[in-house]
């Protein structure tokens, strides 16, 4: 682990511009997969980058979670180069069931309905992936040291962030001393809650549901075929994640308080009413983790940058978890604002001016809103009761069986093949 001598604390309002020697091009405050992805993707790149991180690598890739990455995911972590070392231990999908609770009429995609898309990730017969987390953060974080240019600050906080005309002052806490970096741009990758946000007065917009999620890992008697599925139900989604030897990563959606009482339920009664919501076609069920419970939001930054600040993943956007598009929207906004900066730079500008990176905003933003869009509508939809929404959406279940034309639209979004691809996903 490389941990950098830092500066000591100095106003940069005392340095004359002639004199300021950078830390870092870059200062990513956030370890996790999006801010590391970021970092990867900068890695052949001449630009000095650091990530500040609260926690070492190895704690901050012991989170126990597993995450849908879709096929445009896949394509960003082939082209840095990590994609062959995560695809053994990972599980990959070629098939996605879509049903409305016990309603006979199932929707199925499969990789042929997707037609011609160019480039994809091996193997071809994949609709999209099934990882964990200690495995893909372990795979990034690896790559990140062969890289001359990038060094860890953690654990480290930053404590306040001073923005001027041609770099940012980031003060932070390290080993019980306090220091100041100086940074061409401070990058935001450090969550829904991000500190970076709050201080830098950008505002959000959103609503938090009336749902929460429990999510654990569970191990089944029949296999999984590689076959991935969501049941919609009248309390919320329900998310059914294959994963290597024969478990499955579940994210069930309920309102608050029912997912309280689901989190304590006895274990035995609990896997009887989830082999009950799984329609029994999972056989015996065995909880081979804790039951983790979140509550989940829609939000959405009124701006993603700033002069010298950029915000990625949740610290921009976060969305409902159903159909697992969170953390491909981080992925995405990362190998795009690496091309951005990387472009930017190679052609002598500066990377931090805000020009630059409205170039991000504005190709970013709007992507990622009709991904929130699509999301809260699917849960609005089926988490309903009401005759007429009950026959429209069974209308729409019917339009994405018979008419190939929705079925590839719908199956375009949740891969992450809409929308402009960053190049990175094209090498």
């Amino acid at each position: 682990m490389l941990i950098p001598q830092l500066l000591p604390k100095k106003s940069p309002s005392e340095i004359p511009e002639t004199q300021l020697e950078f830390d870092y091009d870059i200062a990513i405050v956030g370890g996790g997969i999006v801010g590391t992805t970021l970092a990867c993707a900068l890695k052949d790149s001449s630009l000095k980058v650091a990530i500040i991180e609260t926690q070492t690598p190895d704690v901050a890739a012991a989170k126990k979670q597993a995450y849908a990455l879709s096929l445009m995911s896949g394509m960003i972590l082939e082209s840095i180069g990590i994609w062959q070392q995560i695809l053994p231990r990972i599980t990959t999908f070629e098939q996605i069931n879509l049903c409305d609770g016990d309603y006979p009429k199932i929707v199925q995609f499969y990789r042929q309905d997707l037609g011609n898309t160019g480039k994809m990730p091996v193997p071809k017969s994949a609709l999209g992936y099934v990882g964990e987390h200690g495995i893909l953060l372990t795979a990034l974080q690896e790559c990140l040291e062969k890289s001359p240019n990038f060094s860890w600050i953690c654990p480290a906080e930053v404590s306040q962030v001073e923005y001027y005309s041609d770099r940012a002052a980031v003060e932070i806490k390290l080993n019980d001393e306090t220091r100041t970096i100086y940074t061409k741009l401070l990058v935001a990758a450090d969550g829904a809650r991000s500190h970076i946000r709050s201080q830098a007065n950008i505002n959000t917009q959103g609503w938090k549901y009336w749902q929460s999620c429990i999510a654990m890992t569970i191990k089944t008697e029949n296999p999984h075929n590689n076959i991935a599925f969501e049941r919609f139900w009248p309390s919320g989604p329900m998310g059914v994640l294959p994963l290597p030897e024969n478990r499955y990563q579940i994210v069930w959606t309920a309102p608050h308080a029912e997912a309280k009482l689901l989190k304590e339920l006895d274990k035995t009664e609990f896997l009887q009413l989830l082999e009950k919501r799984t329609g029994g076609h999972l056989g015996r069920l065995e909880l081979v983790s804790d039951r983790y419970l979140f509550p989940v939001q829609l939000m959405q930054s009124d701006r993603y940058t700033l002069p010298r600040l950029a915000l990625i993943g949740d610290a921009a956007h976060c969305c409902h978890p159903v159909g697992g598009q969170g953390l491909n929207m981080g992925i995405r906004d990362a190998a795009a604002l690496a091309q951005i900066l990387q472009s930017a730079h190679n052609q002598g500008e500066d990377i931090g001016n805000l020009q630059v990176l409205k170039r991000y905003e504005s190709w970013r933003k709007k992507e990622n809103f009709i991904v929130l869009g699509f999301t809260d509508f699917l849960d609005r939809l089926f988490s309903n009761t009401w005759p007429p929404i009950v026959t429209f959406r069974r209308f729409g279940l019917w339009t994405l069986r018979a008419i190939p034309l929705v079925k590839l639209l719908a199956l375009r979004l949740m891969t992450g093949l809409f929308g402009s691809a960053p190049k990175l996903s094209q090498k």
